[in-house]
């Protein structure tokens, strides 16, 4: 009986740690959302958010059923995704540049019971499902009803806004991410309801956000950076958070900066440096942000300085990943460094593990990060043997190299798959790239690692030109002095290819098994 009691106390439900959180502290009336024209305050969200569950119910969707989202950022998106997880079901929003091949595997392999699909998505949706025996519920946003499809209007038609909140075992899976592929063929990651809990530490403790501020993130809430610091933690917190449904480039986040004015502003790496060379940095609508973060693959030294010379406030560079939603190493405000992730942070424990499984407790000592943090995901859909390398009593190995310095600050040094050992010593390819990207006439780099006639691993460097008329055989030279008169010889690359541009995921994260195959198939 006591133990029934004790349960039932630490039952929760993530809705009601992302939006309850602000209805609690009396902000109804505060705007929640901002969408081009639109404007949504927490009651009328928590209404849509009802609204939804309620539908979702009447077509028979159960606890723990799984509910896709082929869906442009919206505020419906966000309703809809709030409304799934209050039912006790699984929510999981998708990227909207699958392939139809992708999308129908992500819909086989979630075994999902509807999906949510923007009319103008419709044909990349029936592309993924021709030929398949029994499709998912199909609701659209944008189309009337027409058989088999159920119209969005019709699907919420009578429904009303109130509904109680399923209460469930903190433990309990609410939402998936797919991972974004940097490695081949994506994985759901499972993420249990207490995951919410933690959603606005960041915001609120570590960038002084509070309600009425707002916070623009580039990146699409199918990304984990987007889901975990807007959609969650700026909701959480009793912001407002700014969506633009088109596919971000450049021009159109300096317009949607410059008409909604966000006060803390997180992006990727690859925006940053668009943003850049588009002018951002100096226009007073981005001056006028509080803060700058970055996530999703190393923010370049290079590109730190420059934005800090032109905008006046640094990039606090971090690093999260969709196994934790929210970033567990961060650069602070007041102190960030150059080529730094960060510091942990305080809800997170940082462990370096050697290869003999011991930990390392020695500065500028590489090694394999493990991570404990509450935000940690329970495992991978399907994938047993994945999720027993992956989560090891209780601590999360994500496969990534770090160091640490004197004073307790981290640097990512790639991928351990990506470590080089040349010479019998480790070689970080985020110190060769560094190198290369100082010079003017490099935009990207990439370093990978191949074996030669010997079977002995060489480096190899990709790189784009900042201009793509520049003399290669001049870049090549002039890399090849730079390299020399930086790194230790064992680090200088024996090969320099030069792409248009680099491949990458959605997200903008560097694929680099692709550059690999490249090596192995000089014709791909």
């Amino acid at each position: 009986m006591n133990l029934e009691i004790g349960i039932m106390k630490d039952s929760m439900n993530a809705a009601d740690e992302i939006i309850g959180r602000p209805l609690a502290m009396g902000l109804g009336e505060q705007i929640a959302l901002l969408c081009g024209d639109r404007e949504v305050s927490y009651r009328e969200l928590n209404a849509e958010v009802n609204r939804h569950g309620n539908a979702l119910k009447a077509q028979g969707i159960a606890r723990g059923g799984r509910v896709l989202f082929l869906m442009d950022d919206s505020p419906e998106l966000v309703a809809a995704y709030l409304g799934t997880l209050r039912i006790g079901a699984v929510a999981v929003a998708l990227n909207v540049r699958l392939a139809p091949r992708d999308l129908r595997f992500v819909i086989e392999d979630s075994g999902c019971s509807a999906i949510f699909v923007d009319a103008h998505f419709l044909d990349l949706y029936e592309s993924a499902v021709g030929g398949m025996a029994a499709p998912p519920l199909a609701i659209i946003l944008g189309k009337a009803s027409l058989p088999p499809y159920l119209g969005h209007a019709e699907f919420l038609a009578g429904q009303t806004d109130r509904l109680e909140s399923v209460l469930v075992d903190p433990e309990e899976v609410g939402f998936w991410l797919y991972s974004s592929g940097t490695t081949g063929k994506p994985k759901a990651v499972m993420h249990p309801h207490r995951t919410a809990r933690v959603a606005d530490c960041l915001e609120r403790e570590l960038l002084g956000m509070r309600p009425g501020d707002r916070v623009f993130t580039t990146s699409k809430i199918f990304f984990g950076f987007a889901l975990g610091h807007s959609l969650m933690g700026g909701l959480q917190c009793g912001a407002t958070v700014i969506l633009s449904p088109a596919w971000p480039e450049p021009k159109l986040i300096m317009s949607t900066v410059e008409r909604h004015r966000p006060d803390v502003f997180f992006s990727t790496p690859v925006m940053y440096r668009n943003l850049l060379r588009e002018g951002a940095p100096v226009q007073p609508s981005f001056r006028r942000i509080r803060h700058f973060v970055s996530a999703g693959e190393k923010l370049p030294e290079s590109l730190y300085e420059d934005w800090l010379e032109l905008a006046g406030k640094p990039i606090c560079d971090g690093i999260g990943s969709s196994e934790t939603v929210f970033l567990f190493l961060v650069n602070r405000p007041e102190d960030s460094r150059a080529g730094s992730s960060g510091r942990p942070v305080p809800w997170a424990e940082v462990r370096l593990v050697g290869e003999d499984g011991r930990d390392i407790t020695t500065p500028e000592s590489p090694g394999l990060i493990a991570i404990r943090t509450p935000c940690q995901f329970v495992g991978y859909w399907n994938l047993p043997e994945v999720t027993r390398r992956a989560l090891r009593d209780g601590w999360y190995f994500p496969g990534d190299m770090f160091r640490f310095d004197a004073e307790g600050r981290w640097y990512h040094m790639g991928r351990g798959d990506d470590m080089l050992k040349i010479s019998g010593q480790w070689v970080s390819p985020a110190e060769i790239e560094a190198c290369a990207l100082s010079m003017p006439g490099v935009a990207e780099a990439a370093v990978v690692g191949y074996l030669n006639e010997d079977g002995l691993t060489r480096i190899a460097l990709f790189a784009v030109p900042g201009d793509p008329e520049a003399d290669q055989a001049a870049l090549t030279e002039a890399l090849l002095q730079t390299f020399k008169s930086t790194l230790s010889i064992y680090k200088c690359p024996r090969t320099i290819r030069f792409l248009k541009q680099m491949p990458q995921t959605a997200t903008g994260k560097m694929q680099r098994f692709r550059l690999r195959e490249m090596l192995r198939n000089p014709a791909s």
